[in-house]
């Protein structure tokens, strides 16, 4: 890992841990609530990190012992992946333990609490990332063709030293160096997308999980034709009106053929997925960008702002102009 990740993203550098604690609440989008294990105490406390609309990394120094709990209300949640860069953190999930350094990663999977306590009460400097379950469920329905019947659950302990968690760690190397770029290219939403897709496969393939089964008991089946022809479509025509009967054209059969192969592949309507991967987009945009919520939102084909603004909040617990407060 580099020595100084995310070095042109310092959130807060204090002797007040208080304000360490701030700064992930704020990182993470309120999706976790930190607070300490023991009395608060001085030294170097910094963060610094990167936040979109379905990842967030953040790069911590300190020597506090902290607990994480999950404050997501929505079923989905987030994964949190953490991973030492330099010392060694004893963690605790769920009544399993394990030793955090460069070598050995920790998942938590979603709802889950996190004990983290640096050993012999030293600073220590980890990596959390946070990946919204949603993403895990797309990448898994990428490569079994069929979304997870349940919540995806990682195992706790990720080897970094093994084959497949070098993969990890290499793809979570260039992720943080994508990230701190100054290179425009790199600064795209796109490339960004992409790598974290390719880091959310890579975790799916290498660490054991409650459906690991399901990726490598028989052929991985794809998408069937006008379903592919579907989301081609929606995706190319995202920022333009589109109705149920232009998608079923573009498929090239029936809306009741459609409504079938979204809710049996995808598990939701074809509707609801446009209206899902919109707000995923003008979630992207708002954090990334300082224009105003409404001209965002219209530029991705919304019509009505109240009504957008009120399936924003359900989808992310949040309303627009919370998120767009903490650019």
């Amino acid at each position: 890992m580099p020595t100084t990740p995310l070095r042109n993203h310092l959130i807060t550098r204090s002797q007040n841990p208080a304000d360490l604690l701030n700064g992930a609440t704020r990182l993470f989008g309120g999706s976790i609530a930190a607070s300490p294990l023991a009395e608060l105490r001085g030294g170097d406390h910094e963060l610094r990190g990167v936040a979109a609309h379905d990842f967030a990394v953040g790069y911590f120094v300190s020597p506090l012992d902290v607990r994480v709990a999950s404050t997501e209300g929505r079923v989905r949640g987030s994964y949190f992946v953490n991973i030492g860069v330099s010392g060694a953190i004893s963690a605790s999930c769920g009544g399993l333990r394990a030793t955090l350094d460069a070598v050995t990663a920790g998942i938590a999977n979603p709802g889950d609490t996190q004990e983290l306590r640096p050993l012999r009460g030293r600073t220590t400097r980890f990596l959390g990332l946070r990946i919204d379950a949603a993403l895990v469920d797309q990448e898994f329905a990428a490569l079994t063709g069929r979304p997870p019947v349940s919540t995806v659950r990682f195992d706790f302990r990720l080897d970094l030293a093994r084959p497949k968690g070098r993969a990890v760690r290499l793809l979570v190397r260039s992720l943080l160096e994508q990230l701190d770029s100054e290179d425009p290219l790199f600064q795209r939403p796109e490339l960004r997308r992409s790598q974290l897709r390719c880091l959310v496969t890579a975790l799916l393939l290498a660490q054991p999980h409650s459906h690991t089964g399901e990726l490598y008991d028989g052929p991985r089946p794809s998408h069937p034709r006008p379903l592919r022809a579907a989301l081609a479509f929606i995706e190319a025509n995202l920022t333009e009106h589109i109705s149920l009967d232009a998608i079923a054209v573009a498929a090239g059969c029936g809306t009741r053929t459609l409504s079938s192969a979204f809710r049996d592949r995808l598990g939701l309507s074809p509707m609801s997925y446009v209206r899902n991967l919109r707000l995923d987009r003008i979630r992207e945009d708002i954090l990334a960008s300082t224009d105003p919520v409404g001209t965002i939102a219209y530029r991705w084909g919304v019509s009505h702002l109240g009504r957008f603004a009120a399936q924003y909040r359900d989808r992310f617990a949040e309303l627009p102009s919370e998120t767009a407060a903490r650019r």
